[in-house]
């Protein structure tokens, strides 16, 4: 990796600065997630462990579901490991919800408090509390899409390389096998040099290298689709063709940069009917 000065990892990588408009967003998805939750039925902090942070919430299809059950999205929200929360991202509920997908939005505990490698342990024992549960409320365990946002995204892309049965041997080796990463991060060495994240990631060079799907073994099987907003940094713009490079176009066939979108509008985005991004989404929880 090319070593540059801080200013220019915090310039690629300080999103809320490279959005003035950041708060507008913020106020939004907190306003569409009250509503979403004022008018759709809900499941809210449902205990998937007794750590920090350890709930979720689930919105039900809304849509008539097959016998076997509704397949199941998997949201995980970004904020860089270190802030944001699940019920700021209710917004996303619906869109999918209305299209017969069961919906289910993990927290996690927050860096400083916690490390990224604990947090992704986290999010290991929501997507296996969800494969055991899931069914009780009208979804199916068989058809589970991950979904993350930014740190979200890693996330999720980590999960696709969980070794399921290693975790726990009741559950299936090919537990989550599709995935969509939006403005994800694969590599966390830069995310180490980025000094406005030093004080609370706290990452060491193990920490980095461990927790960076970049350089994890491709899975056997299974579709990680990778998009980012073309106005967002170069170097997220890089990360979004990161894991195709590394993984194959095989594992990974998408990886878009789609116009007009940063950092921020592009979860809206997500959550619109009919938009590209929200089309490419169905598409992998309706395989």
């Amino acid at each position: 990796m090319t070593q540059r000065d801080g200013a220019w990892y915090d310039s690629m990588y300080n999103n809320r600065a490279l959005v003035p408009e950041h708060e507008a967003h913020f106020a939004h998805w907190r306003e569409a997630s009250a509503q979403a939750r004022a008018q759709h039925r809900y499941f809210e902090d449902v205990a998937y462990g007794q750590g920090l942070n350890e709930s979720l919430d689930i919105f039900p299809t809304s849509a008539p579901s097959p016998k076997a059950g509704a397949p199941v999205v998997v949201f995980i929200h970004g904020g860089y490991w270190r802030s944001l929360d699940k019920s700021e991202h209710s917004f996303v509920a619906p869109a999918f919800t209305s299209e017969g997908a069961c919906v289910v939005l993990p927290n996690y505990a927050l860096c400083p408090a916690v490390t990224i490698s604990q947090i992704s342990l986290q999010m290991v024992k929501a997507v296996a509390w969800v494969w055991r549960n899931i069914h009780r409320f009208g979804g199916d365990p068989s058809r589970i899409t991950l979904i993350g946002h930014s740190a979200g995204g890693h996330l999720a892309t980590q999960l696709l390389a969980c070794d399921w049965q290693a975790y726990a041997p009741d559950l299936p080796k090919n537990l989550a096998t599709h995935a969509m990463s939006v403005s994800g991060l694969y590599e966390l060495e830069s995310v180490r040099a980025t000094p406005f994240l030093t004080d609370s990631l706290r990452l060491t060079e193990h920490v980095a290298v461990s927790n960076s799907p970049a350089w994890m073994p491709a899975p056997l099987e299974g579709k990680l689709y990778t998009l980012v907003g073309a106005l967002e940094s170069p170097e997220f713009l890089r990360h979004n063709l990161l894991m195709q490079k590394s993984w194959g176009k095989k594992r990974v066939p998408v990886a878009e940069a789609l116009p007009d979108l940063q950092h921020f509008s592009i979860v809206e985005a997500l959550a619109q009917p009919g938009h590209h991004l929200h089309t490419l989404a169905l598409k992998l929880l309706r395989r």
